[in-house]
């Protein structure tokens, strides 16, 4: 009886994450409708990463800034990902040194 319930919540996950996929193909939407569709990705992101950073250590907010700021300055540099990750997770070390 579990296996079946199991099936069927990973049905209903999966429609909404497919759908939307396989419909985009075929519709065309106008310049503006892409343009914010495109912005989505960076906001989601912004509203995830931001409250991380305020709260790397709660006593001590600058350090989060500061290492947002050397991953934002890195990422603008066009560094790869990882090299991104490693610096903020480094300027974070060495601030709290």
């Amino acid at each position: 009886m579990i296996i079946w319930m199991v099936i069927g919540m990973a049905v209903v996950t999966a429609i909404p994450r497919f759908l939307p996929a396989l419909i985009v193909d075929f519709i065309t939407f106008p310049k503006w409708v892409d343009r914010w569709l495109n912005a989505i990705p960076y906001a989601a992101l912004g509203a995830l990463i931001f409250p991380g950073i305020m709260t790397v250590k709660p006593d001590a907010p600058q350090i989060g800034v500061i290492a947002g700021l050397v991953g934002v300055l890195l990422a603008w540099m066009n560094v790869h990902i990882i090299l991104v990750v490693l610096g903020c997770i480094g300027s974070v070390f060495l601030l709290t040194l």
